[in-house]
């Protein structure tokens, strides 16, 4: 069975809040995290720049759509009662007496027993009250033969027929797209009200970070997680940037300040583990007193941060560091605080029943989310090796997590599992 909608985490009853002592559930720390987030502010933006944006009023129709009547079709427009009777062995020839063209505004006229020749969208010609498709016909130039009667009306566009004047082409709420922005730019809006794409400053640290690229040295690995999570948030509908930073908390501290002004969020992984004193992002932020560092009740990605900083109440994530277990913090929290920014409701992850093809196990008191690789057509989910929060092979693989509800701690083969299904 499939599920998709909001986020609730009482549509799932066996992923309750069984914790282990002195960890947080999931669903708590996320309702903590949308309790907190206020949405961009609306702007006006030019037409270009709001693809992905968020409406923040209805927009309605100045003008009908189409604006005036039009051919739906290339052909000729006529007036219907010159062609009854035609047929393919007794045709109606009509005099043509011109061409309009789309995007032709000068003034035509078709007289009774002529024709004119017409192209798809151009404005109907008086007198006319019907096109005839040029494939009904035999393509004349001067006389045109008509080989079939029509009615009036016959493959005409007619002024509004798509939306009236004053109706409501998109309410506010509405996340724009190819197609919305198409019908706002068909309605001649130069600029919209929206609330815009929210800007997303990720930052990596460790003194053991690498650029990809560059040459490695033993004890260094390539930086990774800023990449990973920069192209997850532009996914999501954000834009982006990424930064990587060593072991220093006041490097750290004056890099969170410096972005604050051009962020709608910040986006930290690594330097927040539980006791550690190279835990640099943690050291920085305690001196603003806004994050909140704890344990969630889960596996990857227990280590958790979130708060607000500056005078904008900007919301930061700290994440964890492990690669695997940044990326499945991300889906859980921070996809979810995106859509709070849009003004969206938090969209539920798509999650499918499935039959595990092996047994799995689980930490007792941690909800666990396993790689594994579904098969939608036998509704199976084969979980993968490597499950590791350093493996980035085995999420490469997967295109679902398996979810392991808290209280058990082992699933045997055959089982019908939760699978998150991999955005």
């Amino acid at each position: 069975m499939t599920t998709a909608g909001r986020l609730d985490p009482a549509d799932h009853p066996e992923h309750g809040s069984a914790a282990a002592p002195g960890l947080t559930p999931v669903d708590t720390h996320l309702a903590e995290v949308l309790a907190a987030l206020r949405p961009v502010p609306p702007v006006w933006l030019p037409l270009a720049d709001t693809d992905g944006g968020v409406l923040a009023a209805d927009v309605t129709a100045s003008t009908p759509l189409p604006s005036f009547d039009n051919s739906a079709m290339d052909g000729y427009a006529v007036r219907a009662d010159d062609l009854a009777g035609a047929t393919e062995e007794a045709p109606v020839t009509l005099p043509v007496r011109g061409e309009i063209a789309a995007g032709d505004t000068g003034s035509y006229r078709v007289e009774p027993g002529s024709c004119l020749r017409i192209m798809t969208g151009a404005l109907r010609p008086a007198g006319a009250d019907a096109v005839v498709p040029v494939e009904l016909t035999d393509g004349g130039a001067d006389v045109a033969a008509f080989r079939r009667a029509v009615t009036a009306g016959n493959a005409l566009r007619h002024r509004g027929d798509d939306v009236p004047e004053g109706a409501v082409l998109l309410t506010a709420g509405t996340l724009v797209g190819a197609v919305e922005l198409a019908l706002l730019a068909a309605s001649g809006q130069g600029s919209v009200l929206v609330r815009p794409r929210p800007r997303i400053a990720v930052i990596s640290t460790g003194n053991e970070l690498a650029e990809p690229g560059t040459p490695l040295v033993p004890g260094r690995i390539w930086e990774s997680n800023s990449y990973m999570l920069a192209a997850a948030a532009r996914q999501a509908g954000a834009v982006t940037q990424r930064h990587r930073l060593p072991d220093d908390p006041a490097t750290v501290l004056s890099t969170l300040e410096r972005l604050l002004p051009d962020a709608d969020l910040l986006i930290t992984s690594g330097g927040v583990s539980m006791g550690g004193e190279h835990d640099v992002v943690k050291a920085a932020l305690s001196k603003l007193g806004t994050v909140t560092f704890r344990k969630v009740a889960m596996q990857p990605g227990m280590p958790q941060g979130f708060g607000v900083l500056g005078p904008d109440q900007t919301p930061i994530f700290t994440l964890p560091g492990n690669p695997v277990s940044a990326y499945v913090s991300f889906l859980l929290f921070v996809r979810p605080a995106l859509d709070a920014l849009k003004d969206l409701f938090p969209q539920r992850h798509r999650v499918v029943t499935a039959a595990l093809t092996a047994a799995v196990r689980s930490p007792q008191g941690k909800r666990s989310y396993l790689r594994g690789v579904l098969d939608p057509a036998e509704a199976t989910v084969v979980p993968l090796t490597g499950q590791s929060s350093h493996q980035l092979g085995a999420l490469a693989q997967a295109n679902g997590l398996i979810i392991v509800p808290e209280p058990v701690t082992r699933l045997e083969e055959g089982q019908a599992v939760d699978v998150m299904c991999l955005p």
